[in-house]
């Protein structure tokens, strides 16, 4: 009961927010406070909310909106708790997006999030494998026959790998040894010669990744070809992604792959005033924005409004896309103002 007593107190002000716009009033009047929903303080999603919510809080007077990122056990916490209007907004894998719009995965007891809404795509989260320099990989085909860590049951690469070797025909036996390692265990098994090649899905620079590339002779490798290919054709949340050349120690080319990406989500509950405050806060510093953390330097702002989304976009964030036409000019760096 009391929980439901501060929903209602909350979107009632959220209202008052809506309609301080549409009358003119000053809606520093109608101050009030959203979460962002991220995950473990060690990744890149907590930085992200953090981010956000500098942002918005920066623009705090504009809006008379407070904002609050907290840390949660990631995507799938997310979305139930936005659901539930625990939290107004949430940052969720693009392929977790999809599945509580579906109903399916995790979400199938619950069933399909209607009211689910994309807000804006963050920085991709790429489906990485990387070998000891020394057991000649250097394509995914080269992985038949070789020690691979493949991940553990339920993690994000375990997923994708699954899915990309059903597409390429393949099962765990074409593997010489496929090991489920947690991903926090991996890097030290390919150290330690315990692995070939070694998966991630993950947002780049890696710390894990650059620990490994940094402590052994390894190398990336690129995931190509027409299993790819069919994976980012057949499912919405799959897109092309790149690694930058020179992000990690040795990898001077840039790597090619796929995966899925960061996104931020709300409910079609949240005011069009919140959400439209929300990304105006963000693409107005945007260059601040990107430079608040390594894996956002590769945002493109046009982007930002469509890749990763498979929920509809909410109408407060469609509304100022619309209105804005080309976000490729929020990137224009200004000079310092003189004093």
């Amino acid at each position: 009961m009391a929980e439901r007593k501060n929903r209602l107190q909350g979107y009632l002000a959220k209202v008052g927010l809506a309609l301080a716009v549409w009358v003119g009033v000053n809606p520093s009047a109608w101050a009030q406070e959203i979460t962002i929903g991220t995950g473990g303080q060690t990744g890149v999603y907590f930085p992200a909310g953090q981010a956000i919510c500098n942002a918005m809080n920066k623009h705090q007077a504009e809006h008379g909106i407070a904002c609050t990122a907290l840390s949660t056990a990631g995507s799938v916490e997310n979305v139930n708790k936005v659901r539930l209007g625990t939290f107004d907004f949430g940052i969720v894998q693009s392929d977790v997006q999809y599945y509580a719009l579906m109903g399916y995965g995790p979400f199938k007891a619950l069933g399909p999030f209607s009211k689910l809404r994309s807000v804006l795509s963050l920085h991709p989260e790429i489906f990485t494998v990387v070998a000891r320099a020394d057991a000649a990989i250097r394509s995914f085909d080269d992985l038949k026959g070789k020690r691979v860590n493949v991940g553990n049951l339920g993690s994000g690469q375990r997923t994708s790998m699954d899915l990309l070797l059903h597409a390429k025909g393949w099962t765990l036996a074409d593997f010489a040894v496929a090991l489920e390692l947690p991903s926090q265990q991996q890097a030290q098994a390919l150290c330690d010669n315990q692995v070939d090649a070694i998966v991630f899905t993950a947002g780049h620079p890696n710390t894990s990744i650059k620990d490994a590339m940094a402590a052994c002779d390894t190398v990336l490798v690129d995931v190509t070809g027409q299993a790819v290919e069919r994976l980012i054709d057949t499912y919405p949340y799959f897109s092309t992604a790149f690694i930058p050349a020179n992000t990690y120690k040795g990898a001077e080319r840039r790597m090619r792959s796929f995966g899925v990406h960061a996104t931020l989500v709300t409910s079609a509950d949240t005011p069009d005033p919140v959400v439209h405050a929300l990304v105006q806060s963000v693409f107005d510093d945007l260059v601040d924005f990107k430079f608040s953390h390594p894996a956002f330097i590769s945002l493109v702002p046009n982007d930002m409004t469509r890749t990763g989304l498979t929920a509809p976009l909410h109408a407060g964030a469609e509304g100022y896309y619309k209105s804005v036409g080309d976000l490729s000019d929020k990137l224009t760096v200004r000079p310092a103002r003189r004093h």
